[in-house]
């Protein structure tokens, strides 16, 4: 296939390529003066896709690490660090945002590019390591290095393919492919096509390991990739099981498809939420949606929270004989989110099994019969047994029993989340959900998988 004209369209222009050159080098100009100036021992560099070249047309992230010999004290790291990220962001009137990683870093956006600025540590190689992010200059030196010539647009086209199909970028909101891994998978690959055709018989445990370090049996990931730069690390450790199986199944889609052109740009959906509504009508299901507000907290903080809410609700209606056929999350990731519930149940009988020892146990056997009463127990199996009156017999009813002061601690909520839902839950109506993000999460909710195939 001839790439050229989808190359044209996801490479950054020449204007956009020139102004991010310009802004680098005028915000490194300015640190590594200050440095100088001020007699600090460190270094601004420029790290991350951009100093790579293999950054996507209009995600021109610019990445500015600031980094210290290993001798400084982490304390004067990072304050020396944030200082100088501050002055950086005073001299071009722009306004500074912290936000966390294994150490505080800032924010900012200038002449319309988001800027980070990241303190670390200058270091040779993996062993040498003090915080995760101090292997990122490695990485950059590392892809520079051994990224050969007209291999950039190959990574390009990797991560526009799987951008377009849902299996990109490392956030645990996405838990895809991230960008270091697309550009070792060219590395060791050479070619986007080759990476597919590899991919596509992939198995579970596949391992890359382009140094042959030996290191791989420390590892139990759907996807091992040593990190060239640290051999005890795998690269693919943030991709989850289901991003691996949705990319291994969307390079054989690709590889079969006579429509290959559509794989790099997004799914014409025409979000209708009538037909969305009747076709949850049509599946019978009883469905719940829980909306609350959500607290302000980094979304690499929330999204984790909200997937533990959502599987251990998910897990506790189960348990009490809610069965449910799938559960999902949806956030505006600013004021509130959506738990939403597909159960096979509307209402269950007044009964139900109350399992008691196993008949080999006699004292605990005798105990369980004078609580219930000789009258009510039986035997099923091995079991004794009682049938008792079921407390709740809605999983509405339920769920309002558990999103109470005194209940909630029997679901394992996110430490954030517990105030907000105790104080703005509501059960909704499916057809009170509106906006087209929104329906966008319904629709994937009905049919999954849709990005993987055209």
């Amino acid at each position: 296939m001839d790439y050229e004209l989808i190359l044209d369209e996801i490479k950054p222009t020449e204007e956009e390529k020139n102004k991010v050159k310009e802004v680098s080098e005028k915000l490194l100009e300015f640190l590594n003066d200050k440095i100088h100036i001020s007699g600090i021992d460190a270094e601004a560099v420029l790290v991350g896709s951009v100093a790579k070249r293999t950054y996507l047309r209009g995600k021109s992230d610019i990445d500015i690490f600031i980094s210290f010999p290993l001798s400084t004290d982490k304390k004067d790291l990072k304050q020396i660090g944030l200082d100088l990220a501050h002055e950086c962001c005073d001299s071009f009137n722009a306004e500074p945002h912290h936000q966390f990683a294994s150490h505080p870093y800032v924010t900012t956006e200038i002449d319309g590019f988001k800027i980070d600025f990241v303190p670390c540590y200058s270091i040779e190689d993996g062993s040498q390591l003090k915080s995760a992010v101090d292997r990122t200059i490695l990485h950059t030196k590392y892809v520079q290095a051994n990224l050969k010539e007209g291999q950039n647009d190959e990574v390009l086209l990797l991560k526009r393919f799987m951008d377009m199909t849902g299996t990109y970028g490392s956030e645990f909101k996405v838990g895809g492919f991230a960008g270091y891994l697309c550009e070792l998978l060219i590395i060791k690959y050479g070619s986007f096509e080759n990476t597919l055709m590899e991919a596509s018989n992939w198995q579970f445990g596949h391992v890359i390991d382009l140094m042959d370090y030996g290191t791989a049996s420390n590892f139990k990931d759907p996807l091992i990739c040593i990190d060239p730069t640290d051999k005890n690390r795998n690269v693919g450790a943030a991709l989850r099981l289901d991003k691996y199986s949705q990319f291994i199944q969307s390079a054989r889609n690709y590889l079969s498809s006579d429509k290959k052109t559509d794989y790099f740009y997004p799914l014409d959906k025409d979000l209708n939420k009538d037909a969305i509504l009747d076709e949850f009508k049509s599946r019978k299901s009883n469905l719940i949606a829980i909306k609350f507000d959500i607290p302000q907290i980094p979304l690499d903080t929330l999204h984790p929270q909200l997937k533990k809410t959502a599987d251990s609700l998910e897990r506790i209606l189960n348990s009490n004989d809610f069965l449910v056929f799938q559960s999902g999350y949806w956030t505006d990731e600013k004021n509130f989110a959506i738990i939403l519930l597909e159960l096979a149940v509307f209402k269950l009988n007044d009964i139900k099994i109350h399992k008691g020892p196993k008949v080999f146990i006699k004292q605990a056997c005798d105990n369980f019969i004078e609580k219930f009463g000789l009258e009510n127990c039986y035997v099923l199996d091995d079991y004794m047994v009682s049938n008792v009156k079921r407390e709740f017999i809605t999983p509405q009813d339920y769920i309002n029993h558990l999103l109470s002061e005194e209940y909630i601690s029997l679901i394992k909520v996110g430490k954030n989340l517990i105030k907000p839902i105790l104080e703005s839950y509501e059960i909704l109506n499916i057809e009170d959900l509106t906006g087209n993000e929104l329906l966008a999460f319904l629709d994937d909710f009905l049919y999954p998988n849709q990005h993987i195939k055209r």
